[in-house]
């Protein structure tokens, strides 16, 4: 297990910092914002100019400086649809990565945990 943990974490490190970052930054970014939020700007306004159909999500476009503005661009990088289907593809799989190295590493721990405890060592915690 500590093998394939090692070897595939060499291949997905970069995609799964990639994928990290932009998610971070594409949950920041709106909070930068200091425009006014889609109820604020319909109530400014008064009567709406377009009803929204029920099924759709009918926000007001940002304003230009407007750092939310970005997140549509970093949706696009955090999920490869920049880069097309292979784009999609690498992040997917770099998701499937992400779930084996939380489970590898999480049953690595368990088992120094238990070798520790077997060679007769308190089985405490490996940083301290």
């Amino acid at each position: 297990m500590r093998k394939w943990h090692r070897w595939l974490s060499v291949f997905f490190a970069v995609v799964l910092l990639w994928i990290a970052v932009t998610g971070v930054l594409s949950q920041i970014v709106p909070l930068l914002g200091k425009g006014e939020g889609p109820r604020e700007h319909a109530s400014a306004t008064g009567a709406p100019a377009f009803v929204c159909p029920p099924d759709y999500t009918c926000r007001p476009k940002p304003k230009a400086g407007d750092p939310r503005a970005l997140v549509g661009l970093l949706h696009h990088l955090h999920s490869g649809e920049s880069l097309g289907p292979a784009g999609v593809v690498i992040a997917t799989l770099a998701g499937f990565a992400m779930v084996f190295f939380s489970f590898s590493g999480l049953w690595l721990y368990i088992q120094m945990w238990r070798n520790r405890k077997d060679r007769g060592l308190s089985p405490r915690w490996f940083w301290k």
